[in-house]
């Protein structure tokens, strides 16, 4: 009879715990099929294509216009240097006297040869003389005013352009050698190399303007126009160089001085998206916008142009019209739902 009764109450409680199971497991179903998913929620823009100024901005170093090296073709002494560093000086001006002692012994001998040579024309002329006489004597003649000349020139020297003395190398009483006696520079106009990708080399023309700022001006703008364009393209780095002039006539620009130069290559027509709207894939140095459309969200990968202001220009990527996610990025997934914030 006991065991009886010990085994009804065993049957019993087995029941009775796998009716509280079913139980549990009715409503752990009901709450799971009953749970609303949250969306993650985003905020977005519409944004438009506009015409959108091309600016490039490029690094060059201020040079003078034009370089002179005042020196002498063959070695002597210096009698006297009529400038120095820092004087202006003018087309044409004495800078150098050499020494002229080697000068007047050449003009004594060309003196010499000359009355010869007349002699010798004369005698040819009544019949006393040779023509190989007088072609020889004249083949030594020009010889000899050409190295006169070359000898006077290299005893006076003068400054080939107007500018201003840059460098000094030697004192009165020294000897000439390969160093130049003076270095002469034109600061009146100066000018910018710049390279530029090939890219931009059908954008370039000649006579077209550009804007120069100077570190030591800050934002002064000073103007500048392209004065020359090299005909090749280094492959090394795929650029060209231009040259650009700028006017210089308060010599305020000196050569050295670090410039900023801006290029203005006209107008495209590009979307424009706000920078928050602009997401960096971490570790690289791709670029996405994410849109959205009909609830669902996508990644594009885009090239973006200039910053401008709180805006990047998208070269590609995105369309015009299109609604970009500006806020929330960081919950949403490639294809997946979010929910519209409205502000």
């Amino acid at each position: 009879m006991n065991a009886t009764k010990t085994l009804i109450k065993s049957c019993y409680a087995i029941a009775l715990a796998c009716a509280m199971t079913a139980c549990s497991s009715d409503k752990n179903n009901e709450t799971n099929t009953g749970q609303t998913v949250e969306l993650p929620k985003v905020e977005i823009q519409k944004v438009y294509s506009q015409d959108v100024d091309q600016i490039s901005e490029y690094t060059a170093t201020v040079e003078a216009y034009k370089t002179n090296n005042i020196s002498t073709s063959t070695a002597n002494r210096i009698k006297d240097i009529l400038v120095d560093v820092g004087h202006k000086v003018a087309k044409g001006q004495k800078l150098v006297v050499l020494d002229n002692v080697n000068i007047d012994q050449l003009k004594v001998r060309l003196d010499n040869i000359e009355r010869e040579y007349n002699r010798a024309v004369q005698l040819l002329e009544i019949g006393g003389g040779t023509q190989s006489a007088v072609d020889q004597l004249k083949t030594e003649l020009d010889a000899t005013r050409r190295q006169y000349d070359n000898l006077v020139e290299n005893t006076v020297l003068i400054s080939p352009i107007n500018g201003v003395v840059t460098a000094r190398n030697y004192d009165p009483g020294d000897m000439t050698g390969a160093t130049p006696i003076l270095t002469i520079e034109q600061l009146r106009p100066v000018k910018v190399l710049v390279n530029i990708s090939e890219g931009d080399f059908t954008k370039v023309h000649k006579g077209m303007k550009a804007d120069i700022k100077l570190d030591v001006y800050g934002d002064e703008l000073f103007t500048g126009t392209v004065a020359l364009i090299h005909p090749t393209i280094d492959p090394a780095t795929r650029t060209f160089t231009i040259e650009i002039d700028i006017n210089n006539n308060d010599e305020r620009i000196r050569p050295g001085m670090f410039a900023r130069v801006i290029m203005n290559y006209g107008t495209a027509n590009h979307v424009v998206v706000p920078d928050r709207a602009v997401v960096k894939q971490t570790g690289s140095g791709n670029r996405f916008v994410y849109t959205y459309k009909d609830g669902i969200i996508t990644f594009n990968k885009v090239e973006l142009g200039q910053r401008i202001n709180n805006a990047y220009e998208v070269i590609s990527g995105i369309e015009d019209g299109a609604d970009v996610v500006i806020t929330g990025q960081n919950r949403v997934v490639n294809g997946g739902k979010a929910e519209l914030v409205t502000k």
